[in-house]
């Protein structure tokens, strides 16, 4: 089983920056595929962004690539989302997710994942 706890949402400005972070307790084995999703109020989830945790295959969706990136501290069982030049539109709780399956679904279906964070807020300003 694995907990995640996530940290590092807030309010910023646009063009601004933040950095999340995704603590996991539990064995992490090398497989594990871990991703950012987030859910904006009245609208759908949205991926964001995975990585596997041995950090061999990274992805972002088309509308964060170029200004978040994901990566991971194997030593600290944590995983970043660095996002910069926020604009309000990425105004968001966002989720930590991580898939244990050998065999993984779509990595950009939030289906695919078991365990889940409690969510963290993110408001941009304009």
């Amino acid at each position: 089983q694995v907990q995640l706890v996530e940290s590092g949402g807030g309010l910023v400005q646009a063009g601004g920056s933040l950095r999340l972070s995704c603590e996991a307790a539990g064995r992490m084995n090398a497989y594990y595929n871990v991703a950012w999703f987030r859910q904006a109020p009245g609208k759908q989830r949205e991926f964001v962004a995975n990585t596997r945790w041995r950090g061999d295959s990274t992805n972002h969706a088309d509308s964060v690539k170029g200004r978040f990136t994901i990566f991971r501290d194997n030593v600290k069982n944590t995983v970043y989302l660095q996002m910069n030049s926020l604009n309000p539109e990425d105004t968001a709780v966002y989720y930590c997710a991580v898939d244990t399956a050998i065999i993984s679904g779509a990595y950009n279906d939030g289906r695919t994942y078991k365990y889940w964070g409690q969510g963290t807020q993110v408001t941009v300003s304009s």
